[in-house]
Parts: structure tokens; sequence; C-alpha cells
């Protein structure tokens, strides 16, 4: 008897349906073949499924079983298909009813004993089961209020297999799980552990941030070890501008596929940050792998990647992230298949100015030997410090301001500032959709919209003579200093917004490193 079930694959963040044809036929010798291009987690699937059933009082069949997985031309993987190949099995033999199969979508890894175990991406098959119009998906419990955000869909989460097969027997009514996707969304949206209020000091690094959050500029912090560079770049998502209903469901699909959300998390509500170490692979970093995942580069997408230690970083790591820093995307090709996943983040960056830390300490004396000061730094590419709009010193806080009892602003006070410069840069890219800070934009487009005055013209130029700014720094001060215009709320770039800008570009000096 044939019996079709459904499942889904997920490639990159979107999910296609997969059909389970289930066959079972007598005569001759018993077997169990699954076709359709599946990898190895799914061949074993039939061993799992084979345990679950008996565990749980279900019949096997001792006969010939055929699963096609249709689409036959697209590559299965993983354990996710365990609970609708068992649930066509039972079907198919005649243990529980098919009238209602067709009707939804069916995830689930099998444990030995029938239990059911997580799976990944569950947001996006929810989101292409209700684009196909079907009434529910049945996955495991863990996930289910991540997919219940998806309105129009019926989401029950289950704990074993015996509970879905009483369910299309009807011999028990399953629970659908209810989210309210704007309460959840709402309830936690600038909620973070951290805060700008808790730092002492070094009020100008501050002004700096706040200038990278409101442009969407990449800024690195340069500065000897205990300065606190760590400490300001995890308070940055705190004055970002709150995440919108849509760049929270973009987020929270991708951090479904790789697996990161918690039983508990419905909807990722605020910035992410990531911060991995500096001995990460190219692939771990950029995404990729023989079964594609996503990378950090694509969990930081509408956040901050932090990269502690830069110069420590693989060279060739750093340089895969060229690509996705300017087209905020990242293409993972492989032979049959290539698969893209979002990549739109802040990108931060911290080090020490040299191997012992102290180069340019105002109390300390650096150790380093002539010429390693610019041998550390070269580690760096230039086409990737291209990248990165604002280089920022950072020196030691003093006792003074550290014993100090005077509280320091609170981030929320930082991202009002941030969101109103935010909001005249939406009215500036009305028309480029694609468009959404000033860090974004062309040298075209440079040209165009910050226009100086002649006077600026002088100061830029004077700048550049006697500092020793190389040509690249020319397009990324003019795009700083916009935002600080729109920071202060002004139409024109004032020479004292060229000044800010022009004062953060510390790598661009010659002679900066000796």
């Amino acid at each position: 008897m044939l019996v079709k079930t459904f499942g889904s694959a997920v490639y990159g963040i979107e999910a296609i349906t997969i059909t389970m044809e289930v066959n079972i036929s007598g005569g001759g010798k018993p077997f169990y073949l699954i076709v359709g291009l599946p990898d190895n987690a799914v061949r074993e699937s039939m061993q799992r499924v084979e345990a679950a059933l008996q565990t749980n009082n279900y019949r096997m069949p001792r006969q010939k079983i055929i699963v096609n997985m249709a689409p036959a031309d697209i590559r299965k993987e993983g354990s996710a298909y365990d609970l609708p190949i068992a649930i066509g099995i039972l079907a198919s033999s005649g243990q529980v009813e098919n009238e209602e199969l067709d009707k939804y979508i069916i995830m689930g890894e099998l444990s030995l004993d029938g239990g059911l175990q997580p799976i990944k991406g569950a947001l996006p098959i929810a989101i292409q089961a209700r684009k196909e119009g079907y009434k529910g998906f049945i996955l495991p419990k863990q996930n289910a209020r991540e997919a219940a955000i998806v309105n129009d869909l019926e989401v029950y989460g289950v704990e074993s297999i015996s509970e879905v097969a009483d369910f299309f027997n009807g011999k028990t009514q399953l629970t659908a799980e209810v989210v309210n996707t704007r309460e959840e969304f709402y309830k936690s949206l600038t909620s973070y552990d951290s805060d700008f209020s808790e730092v002492r000091g070094q009020e100008n690094i501050k002004r700096a941030l706040e200038i990278a959050a409101a442009g969407g500029h990449n800024v690195i912090l340069i500065g000897p070890p205990g300065a606190g560079k760590t400490m300001l770049a995890r308070r940055l998502p705190s004055i970002l501008p709150p995440l919108s209903l849509h760049e929270s469901l973009e987020t929270t699909k991708i951090h479904s596929v790789a697996g990161k959300l918690a039983a508990a998390d419905a909807l990722v509500t605020t910035r992410p940050f990531r911060s991995p170490h500096h001995t990460i692979s190219d692939v771990a970093l950029v995404g990729g792998g023989s079964n594609p995942q996503p990378g950090e580069i694509s969990l930081a997408h509408n956040g901050v990647l932090f990269l502690d230690e830069l110069p420590e970083f693989k060279r060739s790591a750093l340089e895969v992230m060229r690509q996705p820093l300017e087209e905020r995307r990242v293409t993972i090709s492989r032979a049959k298949f290539t698969v893209d996943y979002p990549s739109s983040f802040m990108l931060v960056a911290s080090m020490n100015p040299c191997p012992c830390g102290y180069f340019n300490h105002p109390e300390k004396e650096c150790v380093c030997p002539p010429g390693v000061v610019q041998k550390y730094l070269s580690k760096i590419s230039g086409p990737l410090l291209d990248r990165i709009d604002l280089h920022v010193e950072v020196t030691p806080v003093n006792f003074n301001e550290l014993a100090s009892d005077r509280l320091a602003e609170k981030s929320e006070l930082i991202r009002d500032r941030v969101i109103k410069a935010r909001e005249i840069q939406a009215e500036r890219f009305g028309s480029r959709p694609d468009l959404h800070a000033n860090a974004q934009m062309s040298p075209q487009m440079v040209r165009d919209i910050c226009k100086i005055t002649p006077a600026g013209q002088n100061l830029l130029k004077k700048a550049m003579e006697k500092l020793g700014l190389s040509a690249r720094a020319y397009d990324r001060i003019l795009k700083v200093a916009r935002t600080i215009a729109d920071l202060s709320g002004s139409e024109e770039i004032q020479l004292e917004h060229l000044a800010e800008a022009i004062n953060f570009r510390s790598l661009d000096r010659e002679g900066w490193a000796g």
C-alpha cells in the first residue's frame, strides 16, 4: 500500500517541501530501502524507526519497504525525517489512519524509545508550510514556540511518536502551541544585560561608538590591555536602534537554521552580538561545510560581530570577510547547489597596538624591537582596513575616574539620539530600500550627498597632507562627517563635523606605527 507523508528540507534560510512516499509490498525477502538522494543520517533512520516502533508496541512490517523522498534530485540531509518516515510506515501497514496525513508537515528525530529530539530550521519550515496551504505542522515540543510565531498555521509540539499516531487515529487531541508574535516581539525589545552607564570615563570612545551606531560604520579600537576595549564593544548593541519585526524574523530564521534557539525562545528580539575566538576557521566564520550552515557573520546579521585581538586571527579567515562586508550577503557554492545567507552586520574589532601592548602608552614603556609594531599592524590587510570607517585609540582610565560615583549616561539616552539620526538617513535613502545607513553609500552617492564647503575642502586637503592620510580615507571621512552632522541635526556638513571625522583615522596616518 502506498502512503504519502510530508516533511521539509532547509536550504540557506528557505525551506522546500519533501514528500515521503512509503510503499509496503509482500513477496520475497523483506528489506528496507530509502531512495531520493538521502545522506547517511537519513539511511540510518530505518534502525531508529524500527526500535522506536517496537518499543511503543507497534508492528514493524517484515516485508519490502521502499521510501522515496521526492523531489529525488535534491539531497536530503539530517535525522529530522525519522518521524514522517515512521508515520508513513504505520499508515502504509494499516496501523494509522491516512485520511489527514496530506494536511500536515511532520518533522522530528526519533530516539530509540520513541521520544523526539529537536530539529533545526523549524521557523523557515513553518513559513513554507503556511505558504503552501498546509493545515498544521507537527514537530518536537522543543521547537514548537519558534514555529508557532507563524500565524494561520496550527503548530503541535509533541514528545513521542505514540502521540502522533494516536492523533491521526482520533484517539487523542493535540493542543496547538500559541504565541502572540507582537507581544513576544515587544516584551524584551530593548532588554540588555549591560549598559553604557556602567562604564567609567572613556567619553571619547563612547562618542565614537555612538557615531558608529548612528551611521552603521565599522570600527576598530586600538589600545593597551585592560583599557576597556572589550567592555565597550559588548555594550554597543544596547545603543543600536531596536530590531524591526521584519529584522527580528529574518534574524530568527538564521538562528533557527543553525539550531541556536533555546526551547523557551520564539523570536530573537535583541540585536545579536557574536564574539568568535581568534582560532576560528574560515568556514566557521563565513559559513559553509559539507552540509552548509550559516557562519558567525550570518549569526551576527542585524547585529554586531566583535573580533577581539584582530591581528591574531588567521589572515585567510579575515580575507574571506571582505566580500560579505561589501555585499552584506555570503554566497556558498557547491557543485549541485548554491545557498545565500544574509550577513548585514556591524564589524567591531579591537587590537593591541603592538605585541607587548604598550606602544603609545602614557605611562608604560613599549619593549618591542624596532619595526615590530609595523609588522604587527601589517597582519591586517589594507583592503580590510579600507572597510573600517573609524579607527579609535583607547587610553587607560585613571584612578579618579574609576573611583568616581558620578553616573555616566545611560544607553537609553544614547540610543534615542542614534534613532533620530537613523530616521534622518531613512528619509534620505527613502527611494533605495536596500540602503539603511550612511556607511552603505556608494562612492557616487558620497559625492552627491556629502557635499562640503570650500573651507571644508581646504581643511580636508590640509589634513591629508599634514597627517599623511591615504586616499582611501577620503570617502570614509566624508561618510563619518555626514553621520556626525545627522547626530547634531545639521543639514550641512560643518567644519567641526569634518574635524571630528578626521580624528578617527588613526591607522591611516603616516608614521603612526613608527
